[in-house]
C-alpha cells in the first residue's frame, strides 16, 4: 500500500525552488517559450556549474517537456579532469565528456564497432533544421563515421513519415535533439539514426512518432521527454509503447524522486541518471545518484497506475517501479553536445538530465543485438544483474520506502540495477 509520501505528483510535476517556479510562471505568462527565459538555472554546490532546461515548460495539461539540461556556467567534471578552465561563453570546444569517456565508463570500448546496419531512432518534439549538420561537426570532431542523408545512415521524418512536411522549428528542442543524436553516435557510431518529429510536445503526438519510428523498422526507440502519471496511461501504453521486440528507453525525469510517464510504462526501459567522475578504481569511474537539489535530480518512484511487469520483483512496489538501468545525467558530470539552432545553438555546449542517459542506453541495446520476435528487452537486465555497475551511494529526495529514493546493493529506484558494464545484460 502506498503511502501519503510516497503519492504520485500531479500530472504535470515541475517543481523547483521557490524564486525559480516564480520566475518561470512570470516569464510564461509573458508569452516567452524558449527555455533560457523560463527557467531560472540551478547551482551545484560541489562544482558551481550552473545550466538551465533545455526545452519550454509545458503550457497544457497533456505537453510533455524535455529532460535536457544545458549548462551555463562553472568547471564540469571533464574540464577539471583534464585541467580545463571555465568556459562558459566559449563554444569552439567541447567541455564535457565525448565519445571515449563513455565507452570506457561502460566497458564498451570493445564494442564499438558494432551496430552496422542497425537503426536507433531518436522520438522528439518539433523540428530541428540544423540537426543533420550539427551531427556532422560532432561525428567529424571525435573521428567517428559520417551519417548523412547522402549516405543513407541519417533519415529525418515528421511522426507520419514525411521528409518534406515537417514540423515546426524550436530552439530549446533543438538542443534536445542535438544531445539525442550525439549521445546515439558517441555510443554506437556505426549505427544508422533516424530522427522521428512529432508535431507538438503532447503525449498523442509523441506517441504516434513512436510508432512511426517502429513502422519503419527502427529495433531501438529512444524518448527522452515525460511528465506526471495520469488514469490515461494504460491507454497509452497499449496505443504507443507496446512493441515487441523492440527496445524502447525513456527518461525517469529531471525532477527528484517521483514518478514519470511514460518513463512508468511496463512496456519500456525506464532509465535514470547518475553523476559519472573518474576514479583512481579498477574501472576508472565512479558513480552516484544524480541530485542536484530538493527538486532536481533524477526521477524514480512507484507508478500509481501502470501494472508492475513480471520481471520486476521488487517487494515495496505493487506496481510499476522506475528506474530499470540508468547512466549519466548530472549536468556538473555532462556530455559534450554541438548544437547551431536559435538563441542557445552556439555550437559546443555540455549537456545533462535524463535525456542523455535514454539515448545512451539505447545505443548499448543496439551494440548489442537485435532483440528476438516477441520479446520485452526492458526484461534483459533483470536476468543479467551482475553484468552491470551496481550503484550503491546516494539519494534523489525524501521517500517513506527507502530504495525509492536511495540507492543501495542491488535494485533500487534511482538507479535501477545500474549502469552498463558491457554488453551482456542488454542481450536477450
Amino acid at each position: 500500500m502506498r503511502t501519503p509520501t510516497d503519492s504520485p505528483a500531479p500530472r504535470r510535476r515541475w517543481r523547483r525552488t521557490a524564486s525559480a517556479a516564480t520566475a518561470a510562471a512570470a516569464l510564461l505568462l509573458t508569452g516567452l517559450t524558449t527555455a533560457a527565459h523560463a527557467q531560472a538555472a540551478d547551482t551545484s554546490t560541489s562544482s558551481q556549474v550552473t545550466w538551465t532546461r533545455s526545452c519550454a515548460l509545458p503550457r497544457h495539461t497533456d505537453e510533455m517537456a524535455c529532460n535536457a539540461l544545458r549548462v551555463t556556467g562553472g568547471r564540469t567534471a571533464f574540464q577539471r579532469q583534464h585541467g580545463i578552465s571555465a568556459k562558459a561563453a566559449e563554444a569552439t570546444s567541447p567541455s564535457g565528456y565525448g565519445p571515449s569517456d563513455l565507452r570506457s565508463a561502460y566497458g564498451l570500448t570493445s564494442a564499438a564497432g558494432n551496430g552496422s546496419g542497425r537503426t536507433i531512432a531518436i522520438v522528439d518534439a518539433y523540428d530541428d533544421p540544423d540537426a543533420e549538420s550539427d551531427l556532422a561537426a560532432y561525428r567529424s570532431h571525435y573521428g567517428l563515421p559520417a551519417c548523412t542523408t547522402a549516405n543513407g545512415c541519417f533519415k529525418k521524418v515528421s511522426q507520419t513519415g514525411s521528409t518534406t512536411a515537417l514540423p515546426a522549428p524550436d530552439s530549446g528542442w533543438a538542443g534536445e535533439i542535438s544531445l539525442d543524436l550525439d549521445m546515439a553516435s558517441a555510443v554506437c557510431p556505426n549505427c544508422r539514426i533516424t530522427l522521428v518529429e512529432a508535431k507538438s510536445a503532447s503525449m498523442t503526438n509523441l506517441g504516434t512518432a513512436v510508432n512511426e519510428a517502429v513502422a519503419l523498422g527502427a529495433k531501438y526507440v529512444s524518448n527522452s521527454y515525460g511528465g506526471g502519471e495520469s488514469s490515461s496511461d494504460a491507454s497509452y501504453d497499449s496505443a504507443y509503447f507496446d512493441h515487441p521486440g523492440v527496445a524502447i528507453t525513456v527518461s525517469a525525469g529531471d525532477a527528484g524522486y517521483g514518478a514519470e510517464y511514460p518513463a512508468a510504462s511496463r512496456y519500456v526501459t525506464a532509465v535514470g541518471g547518475t553523476a559519472l567522475t573518474p576514479s583512481s578504481t579498477t574501472r576508472g569511474w565512479t558513480e552516484s545518484v544524480w541530485r542536484t537539489s530538493s527538486t532536481e535530480g533524477t526521477g524514480s518512484g512507484c507508478s500509481a497506475y501502470d501494472t508492475k511487469p513480471a520481471w520486476q520483483t521488487d517487494t515495496g512496489c505493487a506496481r510499476r517501479m522506475i528506474a530499470d538501468v540508468s547512466a549519466v545525467a548530472d549536468p556538473a558530470t555532462g556530455v559534450s553536445v554541438y548544437d547551431t539552432y536559435g538563441a542557445d545553438g552556439q555550437g559546443w555546449a555540455t549537456y545533462g538530465g535524463t535525456s542523455a542517459s535514454a539515448p545512451i542506453i539505447a545505443a548499448v541495446y543496439a551494440l548489442a543485438g537485435t532483440p528476438s520476435s516477441g520479446s520485452y528487452p526492458a526484461k534483459f537486465p533483470y536476468a543479467n544483474t551482475t553484468a552491470l555497475n551496481d550503484v550503491t551511494s546516494g539519494s534523489n529526495g525524501s521517500c517513506a520506502t527507502a530504495y525509492f529514493c536511495t540507492a543501495r546493493t542491488g535494485y533500487d529506484g534511482p538507479t535501477g540495477l545500474g549502469t552498463p558494464k558491457g554488453l551482456v545484460a542488454f542481450t536477450g
